[in-house]
């Protein structure tokens, strides 16, 4: 049984603790807001970037999309792995890391070459030592700028274009909720080009195109591409602060439960205490008066 003093020091322990997860849970809630509104507004831009590529391209053979287009035999691919730069976020950086590791494990056993370009700490720390890993961009979440993510675009469309890589995956984190993410796994490059689709209106419009419907494609295709990493680590940067701010309530809930159940044992501890004392002097006393 804990002494009196040894229980005060647990209660004064996990009054600290609870103070510190919810200053960090009132953090998060701030940064999810912010979070949020730049993915949502992010969204319906993208989304529609995307139907105007497919629309214009369903009317012209594989070939329209050019050299990031090209379905080649997969021999070697880059996985983005989009995790973040600190803990204390639940299940966010971990989900990742297995849905990451899941992929490994399948390319293996096909014969497949992966290499991995961390974006995030985390998602570095636990994937370089067992795997090959092509960079670290982790200082991208110091700040987030559409710059930077459309120069590692760049980056990673020359060098599939030069066959260092025949495919590109994205793994991260989608943004549902504050308290839901869902971990996407998705195909970057080669850019999957919809040809002989259906018309998606009853009447068929004739429009006329300046430029060529196969230059508006292949300029597309690269800003397409920049927007989609662009929302990919928005949507990561909002579920990790949904994620740690849920992480964080469910702490802060918990330390208080802890501190309450504590405080009880304290009180039924140090009324023992007081009973036995009462005891002995009373035992004390009797023993004088024989």
């Amino acid at each position: 049984m804990a002494n009196l003093k040894e229980i005060r020091s647990r209660i004064t322990s996990v009054t600290s603790t609870m103070q510190i997860t919810s200053a960090m849970k009132m953090v998060s809630a701030a940064k999810l807001k912010r979070a949020q509104d730049a993915v949502t507004q992010l969204r319906p831009y993208a989304n529609k970037l995307r139907d105007i590529l497919q629309n214009i391209s369903s009317t012209l053979d594989s070939s329209a999309g050019g050299e990031l287009a090209v379905q080649r035999e997969i021999k070697k691919v880059l996985l983005v792995v989009i995790t973040s730069n600190r803990g204390l976020a639940g299940a966010f950086n971990s989900n990742v890391i297995k849905a990451a590791n899941a992929y490994l494990a399948d390319a293996k056993q096909k014969g497949i070459k992966v290499e991995i370009l961390a974006i995030g700490k985390k998602g570095y720390d636990l994937l370089h030592k067992q795997n090959k890993i092509y960079d670290n961009k982790s200082s991208i979440w110091d700040q987030i700028k559409y710059e930077d993510i459309a120069a590692i675009s760049e980056e990673i469309t020359a060098k599939f274009i030069a066959g260092e890589f025949d495919q590109v995956r994205l793994v991260y984190n989608q943004f549902k909720n504050a308290a839901t993410q869902i971990v996407i796994d998705e195909q970057y490059l080669p850019v999957q080009i919809q040809t002989g689709a259906a018309e998606s209106s009853s009447t068929a419009v004739d429009y006329i195109f300046e430029p060529s419907k196969e230059k508006i494609v292949t300029d597309l295709i690269p800003q397409t591409l920049k927007t989609q990493l662009y929302k990919a680590i928005l949507d990561s940067n909002a579920a990790e602060h949904g994620a740690r701010m849920t992480a964080m309530h469910k702490a802060t809930d918990n330390a208080e439960a802890l501190r309450k159940e504590l405080v009880l044992q304290y009180n039924k501890e140090r009324q023992a205490a007081i009973t036995n004392e009462i005891l002995e002097i009373v035992g004390g006393a009797e023993a004088l008066d024989n």
